[in-house]
């Protein structure tokens, strides 16, 4: 019997993402209050039990659980009102939501909020569907096969619904759907979230099941997808079979078949596939009786049989020659090992390694030595041996060390034991390299990131442990950094929204809302680059590598000395640096600024603040009044014009005067207002500039290691083509 495994079988990555955080968090030593999951996590009753095996009982709605708890939301989602509803009952929900569920979430949302019609096609009795329609307001029509939509067609023409789908459904569900739509002049716009995997899944079960003799589906009775899958499965062959796991009865009647064809739905997992196969196999063996005749075809077969090159073989040393060993390997062929595929140590001699009887494992480098003999050798075995431990290498990511015996066309030579690898140019080193001259000689410690057995390639990288040691140079430099501490900082670059400054290692922002008390438009306007000042550390977030910093926390605010600097009756100098209708606004020293009211400004009345003053004029003025609660300084400049200068004659104020003022008064009390508000504005545009500068880093960074890869890969295809020659 031939078992077939579909190439598409078993969790989809949906279902492997939700039952891999479902088991960690079933894991949680920290976590209080109780686990839940609110209905099957997946379709498969043996991961549900596993699961509550582990800690997490299963509930069929939010009201069982209570506030603390920790319910996790399963891989098929849930309506909108679910997750509302845990907000307020201080639920812990942790979402395993499929993806492609959430993508169908989402569409159905903005549809629905643009008046859109939506239509889910679908099984109305599904978790997903009840989920999808719960998002779009209960308000989506469920269609689930052809009569449904023949229907409910009228009731859309002229509308044009949107149309998404179960992500679980036949292709040809939605091909038979659409046909009616479009038999009835109904226009759509459709968007097929069948999941790929359903597709690839599909299209793999009716492949297998018209090429093989009996057909499996392994699958829960409660899995769409699964039942599905035999509903395929049957329609191309007859003799298709579903089953939950191994204990299955049918099994037993699979053993007349020859070959049978495998296939599990996505919320299978692997152990229940394994199992299953692993049962059939059992009932062969046992339904097959023994023959000695068989075992003793077996052993002649077996003696003629020759190995092939690059088998490893075991064999009794029947001759030790000066330049050779003779090898039985119990075959109608003897195994010849020359003395230079064996390594001997200086003056040492093939008599002195082996002897008659002796047992010995070579690897075959030649079926036929043109004499009747296969070549062997012991040395390559060692070189095997090699490439398993570069293997076992790069799977642990462990760290090896070569030496550099030559440059070659788009990299270098690098020996470890008896292998020669090869490190691309680019990776070399973490920084540009135009020359490997002065690298060769030189032992490095370096990491494998490709070993082909089947060619005798490896693959070496220098460079990642060079990013490794920068990595963890970084991060001890984040253990020693502490929100509050003052470090010293180099000026590295600008942005709009502040300079980012290299602390030792490491950058961090300075907003330009950080630098100065008073207000700056740019950074350069206080620093240049190349600048070394004194920062202090505002807050660190290390899982976004993102530190802030401020450069005015290391001054005394201004406002915190103006009673020790600043008293009423002190005449000073000034700079104007805004006008309003009011009054003008006069900075004493950065982040201090003092109001010259319109009725302060000269020895006449004033009808056009601009008419007086312009904004950078330098003006003395003189304190009137200082309110620390509310930081405010009243100015004058009228007060420190000279003795005996022309003063218009003080007319009696009328009520319009009156009226003016208090005009004048509520719009100071307005700009501020408006000041405060822009701001909060600058805050937030500033917050979307770094987000987005975030994003092209990002973007930069993996266009950078796709660049690095795409370089390695010519590289090495060059030093192939050149490896290629020389073979030749």
């Amino acid at each position: 019997m031939e078992i077939i495994i579909a190439e598409h079988s078993g969790f989809c990555f949906g279902v492997n993402r939700a039952i891999e955080m479902a088991f960690k968090e079933a894991e949680n030593k920290e976590r209080t209050g109780n686990l839940y999951t609110c209905g099957h996590l997946i379709h498969n009753g043996a991961v549900v039990k596993r699961l509550e095996d582990m800690g997490a009982k299963m509930i069929s709605s939010l009201s069982e659980a209570s506030e603390g708890d920790t319910v996790i939301v399963r891989s098929h989602g849930e309506p909108r009102e679910f997750y509302e509803e845990a907000e307020e009952r201080g639920i812990t929900l942790i979402d395993t939501t499929c993806v492609f569920v959430k993508k169908i979430h989402e569409l159905v949302v903005e549809a629905h909020e643009e008046g859109i019609p939506v239509i889910v096609i679908g099984d109305r009795e599904h978790q997903e569907v009840k989920a999808s329609t719960g998002w779009a307001g209960y308000e989506a029509v469920v269609i689930g096969n052809k009569d449904e939509a023949r229907a409910q067609a009228g009731a859309f023409k002229g509308k044009r619904p949107m149309i998404v789908c179960q992500t679980t459904i036949k292709q040809e569900l939605l091909s038979e759907i659409l046909a009616v739509f479009d038999e009835e002049g109904v226009e759509y716009d459709i968007h097929n979230t069948i999941c790929n995997a359903t597709r690839d899944r599909q299209e793999s079960c009716a492949k297998l099941a018209s090429q093989v003799d009996a057909m499996i589906v392994i699958g829960d009775n409660h899995s769409s997808n699964s039942r599905k899958l035999y509903e395929i499965a049957k329609k191309h062959n007859e003799n298709s079979f579903f089953i939950e796991n191994a204990s299955n009865n049918q099994l037993n009647r699979l053993s007349k078949y020859n070959t049978i064809g495998c296939i599990a739905g996505a919320s299978t997992p692997e152990w229940i596939i394994k199992e299953v196969v692993s049962h059939m196999s059992e009932n062969v063996n046992k339904n097959m009786e023994q023959n000695p005749m068989m075992d003793f075809m077996d052993d002649i077969e077996k003696s003629l049989r020759l190995p092939k090159p690059g088998d490893v073989v075991d064999g009794k040393i029947d001759q030790v020659m000066d330049d050779a060993v003779i090898v039985n390997m119990g075959c109608k062929k003897d195994g010849i090992l020359r003395s230079d595929e064996v390594t001997l140590e200086e003056g040492q001699t093939l008599a002195d390694l082996f002897k008659v009887g002796d047992e010995v494992k070579a690897k075959v480098i030649k079926s036929d030595d043109g004499e009747g003999g296969i070549m062997l050798s012991t040395k390559r075995l060692v070189v095997v041996e090699n490439y398993a431990e570069l293997e076992e290498a790069m799977e642990n990511k462990d760290i090896i060390t070569v030496t550099l015996t030559r440059a070659v066309n788009g990299g270098v030579i690098a020996a470890y034991k008896e292998i020669t690898g090869f490190i691309p140019m680019s990776q070399l080193s973490d920084r540009y390299v135009e020359n490997a001259d002065e690298f060769i000689g030189q032992t490095f410690d370096v990491r494998v990131i490709r070993v082909d057995t089947k060619r005798n390639r490896a693959v070496f990288s220098r460079k990642a442990i060079l990013v490794d040691e920068k990595r963890k140079a970084v991060a001890e430099i984040w253990e020693n950094l502490n929100v509050g501490d003052i470090v010293e900082g180099k000026v590295m670059r600008f942005t709009d929204y502040g300079a980012f400054v290299d602390i030792g290692g490491v950058d961090g922002l300075l907003h330009i809302s950080e630098i100065s008390w008073g207000k700056l438009k740019h950074p350069e306007e206080v620093l240049k680059i190349g600048d070394i000042i004194n920062v202090k550390i505002l807050s660190l977030n290390e899982e976004k590598g993102k530190i802030s910093l401020g450069l005015k926390q290391t001054q005394p605010e201004p406002w915190t000395l103006v009673g020790e600097k600043y008293q009423v009756g002190d005449v000073l100098e000034g700079k104007v640096v805004q006008i309003k209708e009011y009054g003008a606004f006069v900075e004493l020293e950065a982040g201090l600024d003092g109001l010259v009211h319109i009725s302060e400004i000269a020895n006449k009345r004033v009808e056009n603040v601009f008419d007086e003053l312009k904004v950078g004029e330098t003006v003395n003025v003189k304190i009137m009044e200082i309110d620390p609660e509310k930081r405010r300084i009243s100015l004058s400049i009228k007060a420190t014009l000279p003795e005996g200068a022309a003063e218009e004659p003080k007319e009696e104020e009328t009520v319009a005067d009156q009226v003016e003022d208090a005009v004048l008064e509520a719009q100071e009390a307005a700009d501020e207002v408006v000041e405060a508000v822009k701001d909060k504005a600058k805050d937030v545009i500033d917050a979307v500039k770094e987000a987005v500068d975030d994003v092209v880093e990002d973007a930069k960074e993996v266009a950078e290691k796709v660049s690095d890869a795409v370089q390695a890969a010519k590289e090495e295809a060059e030093f192939e083509a050149e490896k290629a020659k020389e073979e030749e």
